[in-house]
């Protein structure tokens, strides 16, 4: 059972597909798009527990995998209880749907380097938490996705701005927020970490991104980092998912600056920027890895077949039904590929594709990058109702 279906959900839909299971795919609205190559579909607010609690006794699924943050997560302790194998663990999906827990878990019982962060609950608690932490800084709902409800505070009047709009970007009902001091970084990079049951934790090359509205909009792989950053970045990412426990993809975010390397977030599912390995930069694409992973297939290693770019392919305009021009340009150039997430409606920056460049490991990914974000600028999505 997939709880949350978008584009990330499709892909790995099709992974586990082609190892044989059977799928539930599982959102609020219908036609999501992973359930489009699902089994089963179900439709329901995931947040509310009796809503999730009926489905699970429906189906009765050998295992749940999360895609999303808005779900009543305190529930799939009791669904392990009852013997279905919840992705990773369930207390590692519990953990990670809350910047709380995940940064209070990284910091302050692993020792490892964040930003320095307070919490608010309210306008007033945030006016105080942006003094202790001080201006600028980055402000984030606690539960949230892809960069909704994320800004940075850079004077004080930005301060009731950003409370409002951190509001209106969470998931679920926890109205608290995350402050965090601003890290002045060099790039940001996400280590793909998979962990097994029965084998040594495995890392993929490091991949680059940038993002925009806190949402990412184009990735890379390899991204350039030192040997001393990179070990530092595995054993980081290596302590903390050994410190939430299960078996899957994780997607483990860093800063990387002058004075070394600070954790971020993290993300126990794949992750968007990994969207980049379709273009077959590894032997295994993250929803392969991640597909192995859940259930306890042999990955003997993992390596790097090519260098590779993605640029998203962004909605301007809010409708129904879009249809794509341009996409015949993109597949006409070598090195190149498409996927279009199969969305039913629109909205303005809403992610509905992306474009993949690839080229030989001596290919310089910078050259990748530009070949992707130019291409993906000839895809235009128009609504049709």
């Amino acid at each position: 059972m997939l709880l949350g279906s978008g584009e990330l959900g499709k892909e790995f839909v099709i992974a586990v597909k082609r190892l044989g299971q059977h799928v539930i795919a599982v959102d609020s609205y219908n036609n999501a798009p992973a359930q489009q190559v699902a089994d089963e579909r179900e439709v329901i607010n995931m947040l509310d527990g009796a809503e999730l609690d009926r489905i699970v006794a429906k189906h009765r699924p050998d295992i749940i995998v999360p895609e999303i943050e808005a779900i009543r997560t305190e529930r799939f302790y009791v669904y392990e209880q009852q013997g279905i194998h919840v992705v990773p663990s369930a207390k590692a999906a519990n953990f990670t749907m809350n910047r709380r827990a995940i940064r209070d878990l990284a910091a302050k019982e692993l020792g490892l380097r964040t930003a320095n962060y307070q919490y608010a609950g309210s306008l007033e608690e945030l006016h105080g938490a942006v003094i202790a932490v001080g201006i600028p800084c980055v402000i984030k709902p606690l539960m949230s996705s892809s960069g909704k409800g994320q800004s940075v505070i850079r004077t004080a009047a930005d301060i009731e701005q950003a409370w409002n709009y951190a509001q209106s970007g969470k998931r679920g009902d926890q109205v608290e927020v995350i402050v965090e001091a601003f890290v002045t970084f060099n790039s940001e990079i996400t280590l793909l970490t998979v962990t097994q049951d029965h084998a040594p934790t495995l890392f993929c090359l490091p991949i680059g991104h940038r993002q925009e509205r806190g949402d990412y909009q184009e990735s890379w792989q390899p991204a350039g980092i030192s040997a001393t950053d990179l070990a530092t970045a595995q054993d980081m990412a290596g302590k903390v998912t050994a410190a939430l426990g299960g078996a899957g993809l994780w997607g483990v975010e860093f800063f990387l600056a002058d004075e070394g390397v600070y954790f971020s977030e993290l993300s126990p599912r794949p992750h968007d920027t990994g969207m980049v390995t379709l273009a077959g930069t590894q032997n295994l694409s993250e929803f392969e890895l991640h597909a192995r992973a859940v259930l306890g297939l042999p990955i003997p290693a993992i390596t790097h077949e090519r260098n590779g770019a993605s640029a998203v392919i962004l909605a301007d305009a809010a409708g129904k039904e879009p249809v794509f021009t341009g996409v015949e340009k993109v597949l006409s150039q070598p090195g190149t590929d498409i996927r279009l997430f199969g969305k039913p409606t629109t909205r303005p920056y809403r992610r509905m594709g992306v474009v993949l460049t690839y080229g030989q490991s001596g290919t310089d990914v910078n050259v990748l990058r530009q070949k992707a974000i130019e291409l993906a600028k000839e895809v235009r999505v128009t609504p049709t109702a």
